[in-house]
């Protein structure tokens, strides 16, 4: 199973905002086909102080284990924020779709959705290990509670797999089509299994990571125009990026890059 390109900070709109400790972390061995990657994060921000995190997140669940409970966010439609504030910490799952069904019997009920998870076991050993320093130790507790949780999965998630990592890292897939074709099943198993075990219509996926892409994309190299970002990421024009970027992410791909520390 290949693995999403750039992961360290696609997804995050302002990189130098992050906490201190942030850090993606790889899912290795049988978990990889439960887990994209396990992130941590923690912080302790002055009194009186607020960081917001702002992101494009990528389109899927996460279960996070944090302070004060567990809890399971499922597929965003837009970008999204958090204002970390005072201490806290947060050991965390971006989950692969063949996994969602064992926390979510119908994802698209729970999109843009933050709900508890009843695990307090899991929390209080997660605690253990954090208050221990130990954020590797966290992170295999968290896996094998997932592995314990999910079980055995069927062809049919694995397809599911397949499918969210082929829309997330395949350049060359811009249409519900071309990822029909990349998978060698029909168009309407594509969608179908999008609704089941993302929760998030096959277009959404794609046109998500595009919108990663070309953010990153404008970051990255802040003398390229626009006309050139929106051409390489698949957008018929500038006019038409500019639409979706600012639908999406709340602002124009211009007032992007100024805040971004970048200006054209």
């Amino acid at each position: 199973m290949g693995e999403l390109p750039e992961i360290s900070e696609r997804g995050v709109l302002y990189p130098r905002r992050l906490p201190p400790r942030f850090q993606r972390i790889p899912a290795t061995g049988p978990v990889r086909e439960l887990v994209v990657w396990w992130w941590v994060a923690e912080w302790k921000e002055p009194s009186g102080s607020t960081s917001r995190q702002d992101l494009l997140p990528f389109p899927g669940c996460n279960l996070v284990v944090e302070q004060d409970m567990v809890g399971f966010a499922g597929p965003t439609t837009r970008a999204s924020h958090r204002d970390l504030v005072g201490s806290g910490w947060a050991v965390a799952a971006l989950l692969r779709p063949a996994t969602v069904p064992a926390f979510a019997s119908d994802p698209a009920s729970v999109r843009d959705s933050y709900v508890p998870v009843a695990a307090p076991k899991l929390h209080s050993q997660v605690a253990e290990a954090v208050a221990a320093g130990d954020f590797d130790d966290a992170v295999a507790r968290l896996s094998a509670w997932v592995t314990a949780r999910v079980g055995a999965i069927t062809e049919e998630a694995r397809l599911a797999n397949a499918l969210a990592e082929t829309a997330g890292s395949n350049s060359s897939v811009v249409t519900v089509g071309d990822l029909a074709a990349a998978l060698n099943v029909s168009q309407r198993t594509v969608h179908r299994l999008a609704e089941q075990y993302i929760g998030l219509t096959p277009h959404a996926l794609i046109r998500r990571r595009r919108l990663q892409e070309a953010a990153e994309h404008i970051r990255s190299e802040p003398g390229v125009s626009l006309s050139d970002v929106a051409a390489a990421h698949g957008f018929s024009d500038q006019a038409h990026f500019a639409r979706e970027f600012h639908r999406f992410l709340g602002q124009t791909p211009r007032e992007y890059r100024g805040a971004s520390g970048h200006h054209s």
